[in-house]
């Protein structure tokens, strides 16, 4: 058995049992992935995958198990590698960051420019995702931290470490009825009106939906997406009002658009960084979550992460007192 069976094997399980997908993101043929799962399942001496003809059908209960162990076996061989590299002060590797749309867009361009000029050596895979699904990457060890945002609890499926506080605009083109408005609508003003939000604004557990709910009234979604770009070329064009995070509106780029005030009753969101739990992170990580969030120090980071330390935060700034400049 080997380190290199075990990555094929869970390539594998992750791409929907297909081989030629599972060997194009290890780099590898298909008939030397074929190959080695077999020797796997040889030495084994059973079946991982139920197949249908020639093709894989299901992971076998046993498989499952074996999944499970292979996973863990992996991420210790990785933590030992980052491990050592630290160790001799290397500076180079790959960093998997998964993210939704609007902080790969909005939030993390200036801090992942600060990374690669600190660690040139570095590259960094962006993958952005719908909420859900950067979890999902997270706890199939495809990233080595997440961030993401949640209105209530913190997210679960690792160390949640809070970056910063937003709240949400309520955006419209200058010639609709809001866009004269001194104030924040109401939830009753935004309910008569087709709205544009977030994908995960369709959802029944979603803060937006929940806000509504509790006022007794129900949102009207014309149309959602996960990118908050294409939610502002919709409130454009006409589709309805959006409702996107105060992040995405940026200063002299929208001047054809009217933000306001979100009502007072949608809650305010924290954007955490999620980091599976044993994970030995590499300085440039640390470095990057630094860069998004200043308030936390690098070594407090490290000693939580490896155990050596209580999780005890400092207050998460606003993104508005993130985004104040510094004056001397």
């Amino acid at each position: 058995m080997t380190l290199t069976q075990l990555r094929y094997l869970v390539a594998i399980a992750d791409s929907g049992l297909n081989i030629t997908q599972a060997a194009e993101r290890m780099h590898a043929t298909q008939p030397g992935l074929s190959k080695q799962l077999k020797l796997l399942e040889d030495e084994l001496g059973f079946q991982l995958f139920v197949r249908k003809g020639r093709s894989l059908d299901a992971v076998a209960p046993a498989g499952e198990r074996v999944l499970a162990h292979a996973r863990r076996v992996l991420e210790e061989a990785a933590n030992i590698r980052s491990l050592a590299a630290n160790q001799r002060g290397e500076h180079a590797g790959e960093l998997v960051l998964a993210t939704t749309h609007t902080q790969a867009r909005f939030v993390l361009p200036a801090a992942i420019a600060r990374i690669k000029l600190a660690f040139p050596r570095v590259t960094v895979h962006l993958q952005a995702a719908a909420e859900g699904e950067v979890m999902e990457q997270i706890a199939h060890g495809q990233a080595d931290l997440a961030i993401v945002s949640t209105s209530g609890s913190e997210p679960e499926g690792g160390l949640a470490v809070p970056l910063f506080r937003w709240r949400r605009r309520v955006l419209v083109p200058l010639a609709h009825p809001l866009a004269g408005l001194d104030r924040a609508p109401s939830l009753a003003e935004l309910a008569a009106l087709p709205l544009v939000s977030y994908e995960s604004s369709v959802r029944p557990d979603s803060s937006l939906r929940r806000a509504f709910a509790d006022a007794g009234l129900q949102p009207q979604l014309a149309m959602t997406a996960r990118d908050a770009d294409l939610i502002k070329t919709y409130v454009r064009a006409g589709l309805g009002v959006g409702v996107l995070a105060e992040m995405a509106l940026g200063v002299g780029a929208d001047e054809d658009l009217r933000a306001l005030p979100a009502p007072p009753s949608l809650p305010e969101c924290v954007t955490w960084a999620v980091i599976p739990r044993a994970r030995v992170l590499r300085e440039y990580a640390l470095e990057l979550l630094h860069a998004v969030a200043p308030q936390l120090d690098p070594r407090d980071l490290r000693r939580v992460v490896e155990g050596n330390q209580p999780a005890d935060w400092p207050r998460a700034p606003s993104w508005v007192e993130l985004s104040q400049p510094i004056t001397v």
